[in-house]
């Protein structure tokens, strides 16, 4: 009562205001979204380290061939085709993102060349027309020679316009080279594997000091500590690493299963990782591949195109061979960046070392996948195989601790301009009934009552899912009317220093997915301290997902009772009663 009492005052007064003033502020900048600023100001302001917190990681499938697995064979043909990308996104030659609701549409001949012969300005309602929709690229910008700069209570984004080098780490050691050269052509593929032999031959031994321990670092430390390192003389080759077009890590691992590949993706070891760049390619010494990527900058959607046609061309047109050899007489111009470390400078090396491994230790991942059904299933039975896994989640919960909890589900918005994520909220009434009818009331119902419950689940999650990317969500609108109020000096209002609005923002299950045959699993840490990180993956056979959290023993019942809650959703859809 107390919160509806707040939330109608809010919505009279100060919510009324703020929401007038957001709106004229839209008005006035129609280059931008309203939400894009203050969704960048909230991630570089945040002071948390990087890692752990917020960068995410994306494992990509293994190429078919096996002989194109090892590491120097699927680094080289990965940064290849990467450059491909780059030099098609520089050039506008890259396809533009767009979303069809006619599928047919997107392999048509005939509407690319309408739209091609269209002037730029009227080209969106040529493709309305076939109900097909644009979707923001700003973000790609952003994907190469770009870098996060630790500042004082504030990063900032660093993009260089035309560097030509590659940044590879090896046991901790940095090297750049140019992969381009002055008219931007690619090193030959031969000279490429050349360059990444001679530094896994040269660096054979970690560092007494390793740097990049920094960037696991609280901000406003590592903002301290690099200022030191500036004023130490190291410009010129942090310069280097932040210009760079993306870091390659050479991992010195052979990791024996998909936890300790999920491990190593998403935080490693820390002394070979920069976790400041847009992205970072990292290879295993086994050739398994994936991204860790810095996440103020942008989001899944960039990044997954990235992956998907990066992933495609490697494997379908490898710039290098198993049994090509590398080129004899390539001049090495590969330059090891030397640092000079003062006292000081250490000592905070070793601090951030210390830090990253407690932190890590203290982490729990575990890898899940259920093969009874996947997508193909779930759609023959008319539902919606993401409200599915979401629901499953949310029984498993119920289940576990015999609650419900606020949950979180990011959704693109790159239907608008600058968009970013809107929040689908999994939670509702409709699931907390179903969790309580299968996990409470097993007897009570019949199996087409509780069938007709999941399907409601499922018709509900669809609408949040299209009230979510049609920009008609809640959340980030709120968002921006607290960040107006606050950047403007104003007192926050009460609505959101109420308990109701704090708790929904403690996202105890915070889940994300990117559908791709190119990624083979992918994941992010918890976003609190009591909750699960769960990153899924729904497909046509099977379900899964990688979950993370701080409570270990949670966490492996967590996934013990969501084969549980799957099998139980299967028994159901398969019409059979569910075993009191």
């Amino acid at each position: 009562r107390n919160t509806k009492r707040i939330a109608k005052e809010f919505e009279k007064g100060a919510g009324k205001r703020l929401h007038r003033e957001l709106v004229e502020l839209d008005e006035k900048n129609t280059h931008t979204s309203y939400i894009s600023d203050p969704w960048f100001n909230m991630y570089l302001s945040a002071r948390e380290p990087v890692v752990l917190n917020f960068n995410p990681f994306i494992s990509l499938t293994p190429d078919p061939r096996e002989a194109y697995n090892n590491q120097l064979v699927r680094a080289t043909n990965l940064i290849i085709s990467s450059i491909k990308f780059l030099k098609s996104l520089k050039h506008n030659y890259l396809r533009p993102d767009i979303y069809y609701g006619d599928p047919k549409w997107s392999e048509s001949r005939l509407f690319k060349n309408f739209i091609r012969l269209l002037p730029t300005s009227v080209s969106w309602y040529g493709a309305y027309m076939v109900n097909a929709y644009p979707l923001d690229m700003s973000q790609y910008s952003r994907l190469f020679r770009s870098s996060r700069i630790p500042k004082l209570n504030k990063d900032e984004l660093f993009t260089s316009e035309c560097s030509r080098h590659l940044l590879v780490m090896r046991n901790g050691h940095f090297y750049v080279f140019d992969v381009l050269d002055s008219v931007e052509n690619i090193l030959h593929p031969s000279e490429i594997v050349a360059h990444l032999i001679y530094i896994i031959q040269e660096a054979d031994r970690l560092p007494e000091f390793a740097l990049s321990y920094l960037t696991t670092e609280d901000r406003n430390i590592w903002a301290t500590v690099r200022q030191q390192l500036l004023e130490a003389g190291n410009e010129e080759n942090l310069k280097k690493i932040d210009s760079a077009i993306f870091c390659l890590c050479l991992d010195n691992i052979f990791p024996k299963d998909e936890d300790e590949l999920s491990h190593c993706l998403l935080h490693g070891n820390g002394f070979n990782r920069w976790f400041d760049k847009s992205i970072s390619l990292i290879i295993t010494g086994d050739g398994r591949a994936g991204i860790n990527f810095e996440h103020s900058w942008g989001d899944g959607v960039a990044v997954l195109r990235f992956v998907n046609e990066v992933y495609r061309n490697s494997t379908r047109h490898p710039a290098l061979l198993p049994h090509s050899r590398s080129a004899e007489t390539t001049v090495i111009t590969c330059e090891r960046l030397e640092f000079k470390l003062n006292d000081s400078i250490q000592s905070a090396i070793h601090v951030a070392h210390e830090k990253f491994a407690e932190r890590k230790k203290k982490m729990s991942m575990k890898r899940f996948k259920f093969r009874k059904f996947g997508k193909d299933y779930i759609v023959k039975q008319r539902m919606s195989p993401d409200a599915i896994f979401q629901l499953a989640c949310q029984i498993t919960f119920y289940r576990q601790f015999g609650r419900v909890v606020p949950s979180y589900e990011a959704c693109s918005t790159a239907a608008f301009k600058h968009g970013r994520t809107e929040t689908i909220r999994p939670t509702s009434m409709l699931t907390k009934q179903c969790s309580q009818a299968i996990v409470e009331e097993r007897g009570k119902h019949s199996v087409a009552e509780l069938r007709n419950m999941i399907d409601e689940c499922s018709k509900y999650h669809r609408r949040l899912q299209m009230e979510a990317a049609l920009g008609n969500g809640f959340d980030r609108h709120l968002f921006a009317l607290k960040h107006l109020a606050v950047s403007r000096g104003e007192p926050t209002p009460d609505f959101f220093l109420d308990t109701a609005y704090q708790k929904i923002n403690h996202n105890v299950i915070s889940t994300s997915t990117l559908q791709s045959p190119a990624v083979n699993l992918g994941g992010f840490g918890p976003v609190v301290s009591d909750g699960f990180g769960i990153g899924y993956h729904v497909s046509d056979t099977w379900l899964g997902c990688n979950a993370t959290s701080y409570l270990d023993e949670e966490l492996q019942e967590f996934l013990r009772c969501l084969e549980y809650s799957l099998n139980d959703i299967f028994d159901i859809l398969e019409g059979r009663p569910l075993i009191p």
